[in-house]
């Protein structure tokens, strides 16, 4: 049987989502504790890869496994929260279909980046602190050149990997919250290194060291070598991933997900 697993992590002290040699990550503590409680080898696969320092208030993983008739879905979500770690937390889990996957079938996904602009001692790790005055409506003329199909070719990590650097951008904008600002940008597909280093460039706009409209340049050229520097991990999170109702139906949809504090 598959199941997708909701959950949220604070990404401060894993090297990223992705199982790799010699380091801690978030899908090696869930392999670990899903193994643990189901007395037997889990592998997970997630809708996508954070990147170290990045923390996710959303994510969703899938696996397979044979569940005990004594152990119903309730009491596995029980047990497997005592074992991870405090900094993740599962919060749904359900069956799916055998063809459902946590990444290719994802129809969308949020991300968003907290600025603060006040200090704020138990945001440290969790947003960006910048104590300087941002020109917020520049940064959305900007962002607003980021809807449709683009090519993000220029705001995407060197070697990334990547088939192609298309990606479909439903929104993308910055929004007041009490003491800062949240970027929001919901696509259907993200390239490695991407909303790191657009907001890294909108910021620039913010600060006036670039015009939206060369923004828009930077976009259309196509060059990484163009775009700013990448903002930093600590205000980045995977806020949000979409499936049609086919694979999980909105009634399974886990309430009351966990939000940044001062969203």
């Amino acid at each position: 049987m598959r199941y997708f697993l909701h959950l949220a992590y604070d990404g401060t002290r894993y090297h990223g989502w992705q199982v790799q040699p010699n380091t801690l990550t978030v899908q090696q503590e869930l392999d670990r504790c899903l193994s643990q409680v189901l007395r037997q080898p889990v592998f997970c696969l997630g809708s996508g890869r954070t990147d170290t320092g990045v923390h996710a208030s959303h994510q969703v993983a899938h696996f397979e496994a044979e569940l005990p008739e004594t152990l119903d879905i309730k009491t596995l979500l029980y047990r497997l929260n005592r074992a991870l770690p405090p900094d993740i937390a599962a919060y749904a889990l359900h069956p799916v279909p055998p063809q459902a996957h946590a990444r290719f079938s994802a129809d969308a996904r949020t991300y968003e980046y907290y600025v603060r602009q006040v200090p704020d001692p138990f945001s440290v790790g969790r947003a960006l602190y910048l104590d300087l005055d941002l020109d917020v409506a520049a940064m959305n003329e900007a962002a607003a050149h980021l809807l449709g199909s683009r090519d993000f070719t220029a705001f995407s990590k060197v070697k990334g990997g990547e088939n192609h650097y298309v990606c479909v951008v439903y929104e993308a904008g910055w929004h007041p919250m009490p003491g800062g600002l949240v970027f929001r940008i919901r696509a259907n597909r993200f390239v490695r290194g991407m909303v790191r280093l657009v907001v890294g460039t909108l910021l620039s706009v913010g600060r006036g060291k670039i015009t939206p409209a060369q923004f828009q340049q930077i976009l259309w050229a196509q060059s990484r070598v163009d775009a700013s520097g990448a903002a930093p991990a600590q205000g980045l999170y995977l806020s949000r991933v979409e499936y049609t109702p086919d694979v999980v139906p909105a009634d399974l949809v886990p309430p009351g997900l966990p939000y940044f504090v001062g969203r």
